[in-house]
């Protein structure tokens, strides 16, 4: 798959999206989306090169990681229910939170070999916003410069009080949810909303 073989190589600090939290999210809430999405690349990519386990591929590691720079900043929820689009609404409360807690599981197995490549000079370069930053829905671009080269990266962001949130992840013009909704579709078709909750914990 072209997305997750991207993400593998060059994408470890952003994991699908997805994942001293609050110390951080007071840091970054009042700033412009560019600000946000560089500052919480800065800490994680850092965070990545001081850890030899995650660094490795440890899935324990890299869990710890996300949870502490990510997820204070990713609304796993909404990308969920957008991925799995019209029977998200059938769904039962059980279902749903089985749903984003598996989802989150799946992203960080897939990518979590991604963390091989990040060293010291692995760099974010943000791109000139151009869109509304009063506006509740923008999209942040970037590149992301590692051992294969620039990658362009975007990340599409709500906002949520006084910050933002990131709900979608763009790599080389595939966007992370519009690709697992073509997947979850399938896996739905085949065996209902017990089916995909059963296919993301394999």
């Amino acid at each position: 798959m072209k997305f997750a073989g991207i993400l593998r190589t060059t994408q470890a600090a952003m994991i699908a999206g997805f994942l001293s939290a609050g110390a951080m999210q007071a840091a970054v809430a009042a700033q412009d989306p560019n600000q946000f999405v560089e500052q919480i690349a800065d800490n994680t990519l850092q965070a990545v090169n001081q850890n030899d386990a995650a660094k490795s591929g440890d899935v324990s590691a890299i869990n710890g990681i996300v949870t502490q720079y990510l997820m204070p900043h990713i609304n796993m929820e909404k990308t969920t229910r957008l991925a799995v689009g019209q029977p998200w609404r059938q769904a039962s409360e059980q279902q749903r939170s089985a749903l984003v807690n598996g989802f989150k599981q799946t992203l960080l197995r897939t990518y979590s070999g991604a963390f091989r490549n990040v060293t010291p000079s692995t760099t974010i370069t943000m791109q000139p916003f151009r869109g509304d930053a009063n506006a509740s829905d923008v999209v942040v671009r970037s590149t992301i410069t590692a051992g294969q080269g620039p990658v362009s990266v975007d990340y599409r962001l709500e906002k949520a009080g006084d910050g933002w949130k990131i709900y979608d992840l763009n790599v080389e013009n595939i966007w992370l949810i519009q690709n697992y909704r073509n997947q979850f579709a399938g896996q739905i078709s085949q065996g209902g909303i017990d089916g995909l909750i059963k296919a993301l914990n394999r």
